[in-house]
């Protein structure tokens, strides 16, 4: 990629973070009762569904039931986890001072704990987005995703890993602060892990119990088809999950950064960085909602802690301001950012060779771009 520092001058960078900044503290002086409102409304919606879905599983012999309430299931954990879970424990509601919606508080329908999410992603993700070996969301400590991680044989299977995540996404993000690589390399101990791990264990054991214990049991000879009606559901959610973060986060055009290009960075150079490093993904509003506005996936870098309901009303605007400071504005329909990223997936299985960074060719890195 361009080096950080030659894409404006000083002065421009500066400039640049000063608009963002103003844009920012409009909205948030804009925050109100119709924010409320909002969050309570889909809070609302997804129970509704989740005791429909659970409800119509009492009727799965009859399959048009088990069907409807696997979808109305499937909804309900996605907006669980999107649009409710997400973007509450950002603390993008920790103004109401509601209880309900504390980011401390909250816990959400998923394997991962909570509290291990809130440092692994509000944290090391949002603070280091795509700095190759400081983000651990290059890859999950599981794939190759930028031509800068060194390549090793064991990446030939990039695109089986890549299928198995999307199949299993909340469990991979449930072991993903174990740091299991940096184990494996000596950099930490299993004593250092315990825990994380036992708040793994606590969690994943009431997730399991209560998708896959309880409430098959609770529908007696049903037993069998409710616990693959959860399974489905959460399968779909997984899918979903995935398809959306991996559009927001890997095509082709989206850069990462080196740890030398980003030492003593500004406010201005971190807000240059997040429209560098996602990408949006465009839609409808029920598409948005579903995606946890994460389809916003440049807003949301950019003000990680505002409601996510105000993305589409300011994307406009940040898409001026960097149409204004000559900065791309990554965006394009679903099915176009998911190709690029399983052509990236595909491709960096293979042994890009040299250094771009810390480990790929610039030569390399730009046919990826133009495959």
């Amino acid at each position: 990629m361009t080096g950080l520092q030659d894409r404006l001058t000083p002065q421009q960078v500066e400039d640049f973070g000063r608009e963002l900044d103003a844009l920012r503290q409009r909205i948030v002086d804009d925050l109100g009762q119709a924010d409320v409102d909002y969050i309570h409304t889909v809070i609302r919606t997804q129970r509704g569904l989740e005791v429909a879905g659970r409800a119509l599983l009492f009727a799965g012999f009859f399959p048009p039931a088990w069907v409807a309430g696997v979808a109305a299931l499937s909804v309900a954990k996605i907006l669980d986890n999107m649009e409710i879970g997400h973007n509450v424990m950002h603390g993008q509601y920790d103004w109401t001072r509601d209880p309900a919606l504390s980011s401390q508080r909250f816990e959400w329908d998923t394997v991962a704990p909570a509290e291990n999410w809130r440092h692994s992603h509000n944290y090391i993700h949002h603070t280091y987005t795509n700095i190759v070996d400081k983000d651990r969301d290059v890859g999950y400590g599981i794939l190759r995703m930028d031509p800068a991680q060194k390549w090793h044989p064991y990446y030939l299977g990039n695109p089986v890993y890549a299928t198995l995540l999307a199949i299993f996404f909340q469990w991979g993000v449930m072991l993903h602060d174990l740091e299991v690589e940096k184990v494996v390399k000596g950099e930490r101990t299993f004593a250092e892990n315990r825990p994380v791990l036992k708040k793994i264990v606590r969690k994943a054991a009431r997730q399991i119990g209560k998708d896959y214990v309880l409430f098959p049991a609770l529908t007696g000879p049903l037993a069998p088809l409710t616990f693959l009606g959860n399974a489905t559901a959460n399968l779909t959610r997984n899918l979903w999950a995935f398809a959306i973060i991996f559009c927001g986060h890997f095509p082709a055009d989206v850069e990462s950064f080196t740890e030398e290009e980003t030492e003593e960075e500004t406010r201005g150079q971190w807000y240059l960085r997040q429209i560098l490093g996602s990408a949006n993904i465009t839609g409808g509003p029920l598409f948005h909602i579903m995606s946890g506005n994460l389809s916003h996936q440049i807003e949301h870098h950019l003000f990680p802690d505002i409601p996510a309901r105000r993305y589409p009303e300011i994307a406009g605007e940040v898409r001026a301001i960097c149409e204004k400071y000559g900065l791309p504005y990554h965006t394009g329909p679903l099915h176009r950012q998911l190709w690029s990223v399983a052509k990236k997936i595909v491709k960096l299985a293979l042994p890009w060779t040299g250094e771009r960074g810390t480990g790929a060719t610039v030569e390399g890195d730009r046919a990826l771009r133009a495959a």
